[in-house]
């Protein structure tokens, strides 16, 4: 499972480049889920000198530390599980971690602030990765299919072209975003999350891409999962 987005900080780019660009596995299933960031520390500590963190949870947390500890370092690192997990790893150092709460449970750590995230709306797309769908004892509200694509230079209005053949038949996109494809600058691939309610009329629309010249790579189709916070705190 992957982070795509969050509602406070945007894509998250490692992931989305790294199914572009590397991996041959798709997403089967997107979940929502309301995020709550909190502070910890080994306990007894007070004097806080370095924070770490996955860069998205410093970033959701930057207002809060710039406020309360703007002398403090932040200190990046792979995900907010082996932040609290390295800092429960050096409780004689002057350090602190942003991860959820279950973090601070499974770690000893204590929690020196609560729900610092910067907006109370704050929410993460978390992609499944694999081969099929996981059994997931929650319903889910709708369909997409998050296409990426790559335009042809000969090709005038390509871009617009692209999301035509979607605009006429109809169909909802969601999302659009544009991101390097690391070959030269201002060449682009162009992320997009369209809505699969009808499969028929997306299919169509993919063949109408590939006669056009339009390249295109399935990152996944998927339905959507959300999470409420009373069916967090149940599990």
């Amino acid at each position: 499972m992957v982070p795509v987005e969050n509602s406070i900080e945007g894509s998250v780019h490692e992931s989305l480049d790294y199914l572009f660009h590397q991996a041959d596995i798709q997403a089967v299933a997107e979940i929502v889920q309301p995020i709550h960031q909190q502070l910890m520390a080994v306990p007894g500590h007070t004097k806080i000198e370095k924070i770490f963190s996955h860069p998205q949870a410093l970033a959701q947390g930057k207002k809060f530390i710039d406020e309360h500890y703007p002398e403090a370092q932040l200190e990046v690192t792979a995900s907010t599980a082996y932040a609290a997990r390295f800092i429960s790893e050096h409780p004689d150092q002057p350090y602190a971690a942003i991860a959820p709460r279950s973090s601070a449970e499974e770690y000893g750590l204590e929690l020196i602030a609560e729900d610092i995230q910067e907006m109370e709306a704050n929410f993460t797309r978390f992609w499944v990765l694999g081969s099929e769908i996981p059994t997931i004892h929650m319903k889910s509200q709708t369909e997409k299919m998050s296409l990426a694509l790559t335009l042809p230079d000969n090709l005038p209005g390509a871009l617009y072209k692209a999301l035509s053949t979607f605009a006429w038949r109809g169909i909802d996109l969601t999302k659009i975003e544009s991101r390097p494809l690391k070959t030269a600058l201002g060449e682009y691939f162009f992320i997009i999350d369209v809505d699969y309610s009808d499969k028929k009329l997306v299919h169509f629309a993919r063949q109408e891409l590939e006669a056009i010249g339009i390249q295109h790579k399935i990152l996944g189709t998927y339905p959507i999962f959300t999470i409420t916070d009373i069916e967090k705190e149940s599990q």
